[in-house]
């Protein structure tokens, strides 16, 4: 029997997906397969695959269905129609996002949803969950949340839908410093307009953005009881021109409250460290870019993981020695610039917001929807980059040095590259504020052996008196 996960797809009436050999399928129930076959087959899908918008898909014939399905312990219904997806190179999901990355599915969000709706569809759902990021590009995924559209409707269905799960995360991020982790991992769902009325102060209340936007929608939340069956019916206008006029009218407006540009860096320390905010000489910094480009030249990389990237100085590098390249890194800023440098420059590099000493785990129902990052991550990469970080694990989250190794060990199937950095350097004892007694144990010998239980030496190369960078080559690899 093959191996199969159902993922994440029960919620939706029409279809589900899984996941069989590392390929990516989805069933499209027989009432759904002539929209979705109408869909697949115009133009302007053909179109959005051929730009990377959307997931590339194709329809599997009958003969190759019936060869994948006779051995899955998933029921494929009869008269159903089975496609297959080309999957996102390394699954992401909006909690690991930056700001920046959250407006950008926006935006494409809603450029299909008006594209769509100008050639006769209609877009059913706008989560930002049913989008995932192709290095720094935005894909859609979900094909089966489009529908051919009644030439008479005047409403898009999901229009609050957009707001509480874009709209409303960018403005708590913008205005109140809150971070996406703490919003979509909580708030699959995105937020409720009573919910975002309560973190605003009063004086912003009547002011706009919120005013329209949350003020007014949190006011007249629960105040219309009308539970009659036609309350949530779809409104029909009287012509198309008329049903055009509304919904390019409530396209716009989605649009204004969106906002052209994304919230801006707030300038946290973490942005001026490439400027001012670490301890390197110029010329010691030429030394690690050095000694990593030599590795990178001898030992091509394929598939990189850089932990703590901060913003993307080395990632950036990897990808120009033709690495696919995930990037991790706790401060949203840091990791909102390096996905902006990745867009400028066309790089392969996908910028995650996360922090390794608490990676998210799975979640969702029954923990299955959304798959931890570890279990994603896990032997994915042939290289692990750990660049001036693993001193902060060490004296901020008190990890043991055996056991930082030892996850590197588990991540990469290749090499891994790390940084040490000896007690006595100067950001060491910054960190440390005097707690020197906890690491009085930690030398680059007691490093090196550490570092043996799992890797074998192949190179290492001082940077600075206080700092060494080693080349590791996995056991057994």
């Amino acid at each position: 029997m093959r191996d199969v996960e159902t993922l994440h797809s029960f919620r939706d009436p029409d279809g589900f997906i899984f996941q069989s050999d590392g390929r990516i399928f989805r069933c499209v129930l027989p009432h759904a397969a002539e929209d979705f076959r109408a869909f697949l087959s115009s133009p302007l899908a053909s179109t959005w695959m051929a730009e990377g918008a959307l997931a590339r898909t194709k329809v599997l014939e009958s003969a190759a269905s019936r060869e994948l399905t006779s051995d899955l312990p998933v029921r494929i219904p009869d008269g159903s129609m089975l496609v297959e997806h080309e999957p996102v190179p390394f699954t992401n999901y909006p909690y690991e996002w930056t700001p920046e990355m959250l407006h950008s599915a926006a935006t494409l969000t809603l450029q299909l949803a008006r594209a769509a709706m100008r050639a006769g569809f209609v877009l059913k759902d706008a989560t930002p969950y049913n989008v995932m990021f192709h290095g720094p590009r935005p894909v859609f995924l979900d094909l089966l949340s489009f529908r051919r559209r009644d030439p008479l409707e005047s409403m898009w269905p999901p229009y609050a839908q957009f707001v509480r799960t874009f709209v409303y995360p960018l403005l708590a991020c913008e205005y109140f410093g809150l971070r996406l982790d703490e919003l979509l991992l909580v708030h699959r769902d995105g937020l409720e307009p009573g919910r975002m009325l309560g973190l605003c102060p009063l004086y912003r209340r009547l002011l706009p953005p919120f005013l329209g936007s949350v003020t007014v929608p949190a006011l007249l939340e629960g105040r219309d009881k009308d539970l009659s069956p036609h309350r949530y019916g779809v409104r029909k206008a009287r012509d198309t021109d008329e049903a055009t006029f509304l919904l390019e009218r409530l396209f716009a407006r989605a649009n204004r409250l969106l906002g052209e540009r994304p919230p801006q860096p707030r300038r946290s320390a973490a942005l001026s460290y490439m400027d001012s905010g670490h301890n390197y000489r110029e010329t010691e910094f030429a030394e690690k870019e050095r000694f990593l480009g030599k590795a990178f030249e001898k030992w091509p990389p394929a598939c990189v993981l850089d932990i703590g990237c901060n913003t993307g100085h080395f990632s950036l590098i990897a990808a120009r020695n033709g690495a696919r390249v995930v990037a991790i890194d706790h401060d949203p800023d840091a990791a909102g610039m390096l996905w902006r440098s990745a867009c400028d420059g066309n790089s392969n590099v996908l910028p995650l917001l996360m922090d390794i000493a608490r990676p998210p785990g799975a979640c969702g129902w029954a923990n299955r929807e959304c798959i931890s990052f570890l279990d994603r991550a896990r032997g994915q990469f042939d290289y692990v980059l750990l660049l001036a970080l693993i001193h902060h694990l060490l004296v901020n989250e008190r990890i043991p040095l055996l056991t930082i190794l030892e996850l590197a060990a588990e991540l990469t199937t290749r090499f891994a590259v790390i940084e040490y950095v000896d007690p006595a350097d100067s950001q060491f004892q910054r960190i440390a504020r005097g707690r020197d007694a906890l690491h009085r144990d930690l030398t680059r010998e007691a490093f090196e052996a550490a570092a043996c239980s799992c890797f074998q030496i192949v190179e290492s190369h001082d940077v600075s008196p206080t700092r060494r960078v080693y080349l590791l080559r996995k056991a057994g690899s």
